[in-house]
């Protein structure tokens, strides 16, 4: 691909004899598709990592940790019997209260044959329910910053995809028009040669 100047670039708007109404057309439709494919890519991208930020923000703020004891022994698994992968833990039922005095029961991941009483620290929203745990600052920055990257190229998708299609059309008016002028002009053509 060679470098073409800047000239070269903007021929469309540059005095022209042969320059057609559609050249211009054109011309305007491009700056103006670029334009909302840029800004709508990045409102929506700024948004959509605003957003996420604020919820995981606001999850690591309300979410606490509580500390739960195991209701009922929890299984064991011997290494003859089952593979486990994923570090010889359970699911167990635990017990925990919240800040309120109010009792919840949930059910946990906990270590394979782990014993009645055993605690465990649990995770619970302001409502005392079971969730898991926030992620940290770092980790939020990172899903916020894909999130908006992935809402911003498919926000911007939607005007790019529209002024292909409506270049498409542009170049087919301007094929049928050139296809009209040479069923009028070609045969007097033949004539001269």
């Amino acid at each position: 691909m060679a470098f073409r100047s800047p000239k070269a670039w903007l021929w469309r708007w540059r005095r022209n004899p042969l320059k057609r109404r559609a050249d211009v057309v054109e011309g305007w439709v491009v700056l103006g598709v670029w334009l909302l494919t840029l800004l709508a890519g990045v409102l929506a991208g700024l948004t959509a990592a605003r957003s996420v930020a604020q919820g995981l923000a606001r999850e690591r703020a309300d979410w606490r940790p509580a500390v739960a004891q195991v209701v009922a022994e929890a299984p064991d698994v011997s290494a003859g019997r089952r593979h486990i992968s994923d570090g010889g833990q359970v699911w167990a039922e635990v017990r925990w209260t919240v800040a309120d005095g109010s009792v919840h029961t949930g059910r946990v991941r906990v270590a394979a044959g782990g014993e009645t009483g055993a605690r465990v620290t649990v995770w619970t929203d302001s409502r005392g329910h079971l969730v898991g745990s926030p992620v940290t600052s770092d980790q939020a920055a990172f899903r916020a910053a894909l999130v908006g990257a992935l809402a911003g190229l498919g926000a911007a998708i939607v005007p790019f995809a529209g002024g292909l299609l409506l270049r498409a059309r542009l170049e087919r008016r301007r094929m049928t028009a050139w296809d009209a002028e040479w069923a009028r002009l070609g045969p007097q053509w033949g004539r001269m040669v």
